[in-house]
């Protein structure tokens, strides 16, 4: 894994910031799903390219917008989409209801949407996307707490706090005080890259960075599989979209 981290840059939200020793100058990356990444070449002052990012920031927040348009384009739900998590499946089906509505019951997602709307319709893919992502959040304030708690108490740690966000590019985060931030999107992995990332943020309270000392101290807490456990990571991405 990459030498990364997050900052949250007013105006801009998450950026995450990387320290090449390839860079031969500062340097600003827009990818979908990753959102902004800052590059700062080795040797380079960090302060030196958040200050840059604040002189690119109109150009950033233009080009972010065409950047989350690309994002929706990416995929359309339809009655042909296979969706489900651990609590959850999603169905889509058409109604002689003049809007959409959605409902969650006893493990389905139903969207309906009017008979004479496509179901790429803007208004509503947009729904669909809104109760997926509500949904989800759901399901992870109910579960993600408690089995973080749990992980922390095997290990012998101990944070702060833990919140539940929709972050747009990082599974999770641990901020220099111990608060643990999770990803709601955690809820779409496999339940062993679950605890993945869950221990991945307790080994932060510890080790800051992902340097030697993190990686030894995740090896252990991971029995042997960290390295292979992370590899398995960059199969899923933090957006369904």
């Amino acid at each position: 894994m990459k030498n990364d981290q997050v900052v949250d840059i007013p105006g801009l939200g998450e950026v995450t910031i990387r320290q090449s020793a390839k860079a031969k100058r500062i340097s600003i990356r827009l990818k979908p799903f990753a959102g902004v990444t800052l590059i700062v070449p080795q040797g380079e002052s960090i302060k030196e390219g958040i200050r840059f990012l604040h002189e690119k920031q109109a150009w950033i927040q233009s080009n972010l917008q065409k950047l989350e348009e690309k994002e929706q384009k990416l995929t359309i739900f339809d009655e042909q989409t296979e969706f489900k998590t651990r609590s959850f499946a999603l169905r889509i089906s058409k109604h002689a209801h003049p809007k959409v509505r959605l409902q969650l019951k006893e493990g389905i997602l139903q969207v309906n949407y009017p008979a004479n709307m496509p179901v790429s319709a803007p208004e509503v893919q947009e729904v669909i996307r809104y109760g997926i992502e509500e949904s989800l959040r759901l399901e992870a304030k109910s579960f993600l707490p408690g089995r973080l708690a749990w992980l922390a108490k095997q290990h012998n740690i101990r944070y702060q706090n833990v919140t539940i966000k929709n972050l747009k590019s990082r599974w999770g985060s641990c901020s220099s005080t111990n608060n643990i931030n999770l990803n709601l999107h955690l809820m779409r992995l496999p339940g062993e890259l679950v605890d993945y990332v869950l221990l991945h943020e307790l080994c932060h309270v510890h080790e800051k960075n992902h340097g030697p000392h993190f990686w030894a101290r995740l090896d252990i807490m991971c029995n042997g599989l960290a390295r292979q456990l992370d590899k398995a990571m960059k199969d899923y991405q933090t957006k369904i979209y």
